[in-house]
């Protein structure tokens, strides 16, 4: 049985093979018969064969071109969700701890971690953040009420205990932070669901003073306030802002830093579109801009205008956007030296600013410690002319003419230094020139203790003019930010009067009071208004071009909108 079914599988398989090849064969003289002995006629109908080459290849072209616009009518290119930010940042990242940031890169996260209960907003006017509102019927005493479900990004309630006790916090002396000026002489109270601020006397613009950033009670609640800075908060912090602390990477042993911060799922606004924000600290701006032309990191808003034409990478854009910020020269009046009006009368008419403000580019020239947009002046008090004979004069009849000039080791300011520096010793003066590098040890050591005879240094000016913070009596003390150690009467009456009226007319004849004051007693002299360069990669959305910022931290306003990934999406019918 076996052998006969071994027989006839061998027959089918002889029977195939003999098929298979008739079929070859047959094949084989068809495309002969049909296909190669024609070959030789293809030149009499070459005419007809390219019209029809040429009409398939047409229908082709066409049907792959209406594909593309099809796709182009009902789908668009445009940013989605996740991907990852580099953004480079200048200075030390000595602490997380908002209350006190000072270096660039501090003040970058913490922007980006804190929220406040209102903040400059991208049109350059206060807004609510973390309040729902914020009022006053005289302007004495305000009122704050929070958002409803606002969380930590543990998860946590973030309510108005969290507020009352940052408040708390930042009136310690014992903390000594940045914010110190924002509630000077103010009474904090909780009243039911609302927090109230009982103001000295009336602040028309207090709404601004509530830009500094909240900190969680249920975490630092057993710090004591001279601890908090090395508490563990300052390396691992609970956050409220678009991002969360995720991780961080030291780099050497020089200081240079990389903190790492995702998404904030519970951040009032909703979760950005970013996932994940690298802050990558550096110490110098040629290290920066190494990286921007290497492609390291995306974007960066620490290297000068003039640093455009040293960039390689083609991908880089450049938008430059005036803040509000000034670079001043503050005299220590309560220096052996500069405690004498006319010595300061004689540095302000002795230097020569048209060449100090030629070091500095395309920003714009800063005369006094108002900017012309934030006010309307029937007009601005003149200006001494440069008269480098009479301060010679003056200078040559003091005993003492050793001053000392700090500022810090960044941007222009060590350019800026240098020539203030000779242009004071052709006055006669022998100068010290200090540069720091900027951190909380500048702050702490040098500006709180007003450790120079002269300070270059670039000042917030704000939304809205606000001369309490940098020249009234009352902050000339290790808290506050009278630079200059200023102290008149005089100016101090107009000051309150300006800050206390809600009649524009009134509030204008008294700024204009005391810019007259201002100038006549010298003690500071106006550079420039501080302008932002931001350089990043054209395929990224960062903040817009028609954005007013105040602070450069402000461009990450709108940073819920930022984005990174790029995909096609269907159009909305």
């Amino acid at each position: 049985m076996r052998n006969l079914r071994k027989k006839r599988g061998q027959k089918l398989i002889r029977r195939f093979s003999r098929l298979s090849e008739q079929a070859f064969s047959s094949g084989e003289e068809h495309v002969k018969e049909n296909f190669l002995s024609r070959l030789s006629h293809v030149g009499d109908v070459r005419l007809f064969v390219l019209e029809w080459a040429l009409i398939v290849a047409t229908l082709f072209l066409f049907a792959l071109t209406q594909s593309f616009w099809f796709n182009d009518s009902y789908s668009v290119s445009g940013y989605v969700n996740g991907g990852t930010f580099t953004e480079a940042t200048l200075g030390k990242v000595g602490s997380l701890n908002p209350l006190f940031a000072s270096t660039n890169s501090e003040k970058t996260l913490s922007k980006l971690l804190f929220s406040s209960l209102t903040a400059s907003d991208s049109s350059g006017h206060v807004g609510n953040v973390l309040a729902r509102s914020v009022s006053s019927p005289d302007g004495r005493v305000w009122t704050v009420t929070l958002r409803d479900n606002l969380k930590w990004s543990d998860g946590e309630p973030l309510t108005l205990d969290d507020v009352l006790f940052t408040a708390s916090l930042i009136q310690d002396s014992a903390v000594s932070s940045n914010y110190s000026s924002n509630l000077s002489r103010v009474k904090v109270s909780r009243d039911g669901e609302k927090l109230v601020f009982e103001l000295p006397a009336v602040y028309a613009e207090f709404a601004s003073a509530l830009d500094f950033p909240i900190l969680p009670e249920h975490v630092l609640k057993d710090v004591a306030p001279s601890a908090l800075l090395e508490s563990s908060f300052s390396t691992s912090p609970v956050s409220s802002g678009a991002f969360m602390f995720n991780a961080s990477q030291a780099v050497g042993s020089a200081g240079e830093s990389i903190v790492y911060l995702s998404a904030n799922p519970y951040f009032y606004r909703g979760v950005p579109k970013i996932s994940s924000f690298v802050v990558h600290a550096y110490l110098s701006s040629d290290e920066i801009l190494s990286a921007l032309n290497s492609g390291s990191v995306s974007a960066t808003s620490e290297l000068l205008a003039t640093d455009a034409k040293k960039i390689t990478n083609k991908n880089i854009y450049e938008k430059q956007t005036a803040i509000n910020s000034g670079i001043f020269l503050f005299m220590n009046n309560k220096s052996p030296v500069f405690r004498n009006r006319d010595v300061r009368k004689a540095v302000q008419s002795g230097l020569n600013l048209e060449e100090i403000r030629s070091l500095i580019g395309d920003e714009l020239p800063l005369d006094y410690p108002i900017l012309k947009n934030q006010i309307s002046l029937s007009s601005w008090p003149t200006l001494p002319e440069y008269n480098p004979d009479t301060a010679k004069s003056t200078v040559s009849s003091l005993e003492n003419k050793i001053v000392s000039l700090a500022t810090i080791n960044t941007g222009y300011f060590p350019a800026l230094a240098e020539d203030i520096s000779a242009q004071l010793e052709e006055l006669g003066f022998t100068v010290t020139k200090q540069l720091y590098d900027p951190g909380q040890d500048f702050i702490v050591n040098v500006v709180a203790e007003r450790n120079y005879d002269i300070l270059l240094y670039e000042i917030e000016l704000g939304a809205n003019p606000d001369l309490l913070v940098y020249y009234h009596s009352s902050q000339a003390n290790r808290s506050g930010l009278n630079l200059s150690n200023y102290n008149s009467s005089v100016a101090d009456n107009y000051i309150l009067t300006a800050r206390e009226t809600a009649d524009e007319n009134l509030k204008n004849q008294n700024y204009e009071a005391f810019l007259k004051r201002w100038v006549d007693d010298a003690p500071a002299i106006g550079l420039y208004r501080a302008n932002l360069s931001y350089f990043f990669d054209r395929s990224l959305k960062v903040f817009s071009e028609d954005s007013s910022l105040i602070v450069p931290t402000d461009r990450f306003a709108d940073v819920k909108y930022w984005a990174v990934e790029k995909a096609r999406k269907n159009r909305t019918p």
